[in-house]
């Protein structure tokens, strides 16, 4: 595997190359990133991964500084992998050499909504960033996890909207033996936390139980949600019932005549925030 620092190197290392398979990440690999990279190399060869923790992203009150950085131990997984030909991993000055004035701003009704209400400026972060990274890398394909599902949602609108030659194909979300959505910031719940984590999918498939049984009040199913982590000692943020196709809430008509839907949620378990979905 090619480690590169700078966009030129990495240029030099696809040139000529017409079906590169891409996948970004953050860092801090885990099971589900390597699962993306297996995807990614059924669908293009050359493979390129990117690592770059991506400070448009987060808030003035989030954990920028805090975010697990572990570029060593994430090059000696995915060497043992050995999926990826290239991996990218700038730094700011690198990604960012001046102040990123042009930014790309996802429409209201799909980047405000839900991880963009609790978040602002999180999907302007994203679409940014990943844009730049296309540009860098120029890939065919690009492959996206499902447990970021508004993200993914997001990309592909952009992809459509400036006709970018990239296919986004999507990961189905990857999890621990009893639930949990692996994500880099499960290393900061403590044990007792790790042990009531999987609550939160327990939740989302008790709502798909329920559609899946005829209820369609899906307020309802989401009030019911709530109230039984918030009594468990969670902070939820929401967890909302929405269309697959464009995230607005359903209408009882929809849920009964078997819209597709995908339930979300973000809530805070001790210091962790932890996001999940489910499709219905």
């Amino acid at each position: 595997m090619k480690v590169v620092h700078t966009i030129e190197e990495l240029r030099d290392q696809l040139r000529g190359q017409t079906r590169v398979a891409f996948v970004p990440t953050m860092g801090n690999l885990h099971a589900g990133h390597l699962a993306l990279m297996r995807t990614a190399r059924q669908h293009g060869d050359p493979v390129v991964a990117s690592i770059f923790v991506n400070r448009l992203q987060f808030g003035p009150n989030e954990d920028f500084d805090k975010y697990p950085r572990t570029l060593a131990d994430d090059i000696a997984k995915l060497e043992a992998a050995r999926d990826v030909y290239v991996l990218f991993a700038p730094d700011e000055r690198e990604l960012y050499p001046e102040p990123q004035t042009f930014r790309v701003q996802p429409p209201g009704d799909l980047g405000d909504i839900l991880e963009g209400h609790y978040r602002p400026g999180f999907f302007q972060g994203v679409s940014t960033v990943v844009l730049k990274l296309f540009s860098c890398v120029q890939p065919r394909v690009a492959v996206f996890g499902k447990k970021d599902y508004q993200q993914l949602m997001v990309v592909r609108a952009m992809c459509r909207q400036f006709q970018l030659p990239v296919d986004i194909l999507a990961h189905e979300t990857v999890r621990a033996d009893d639930g949990l959505a692996l994500s880099s910031r499960n290393v900061y719940l403590s044990d007792g936390d790790r042990k009531q984590a999987p609550a939160l999918y327990a939740q989302l498939q008790r709502i798909q139980k329920s559609i899946h049984d005829g209820v369609s009040d899906t307020s309802l199913l989401e009030q019911q949600a709530i109230q039984a982590l918030t009594e468990s000692g969670w902070q939820v943020d929401y967890i909302a019932v929405r269309r697959q196709r464009d995230l607005l809430v359903p209408t009882q008509q929809e849920v009964s005549q078997g819209e597709p839907l995908v339930v979300l949620a973000a809530a805070k378990l001790g210091v962790t925030r932890l996001i999940d979905n489910l499709e219905i």
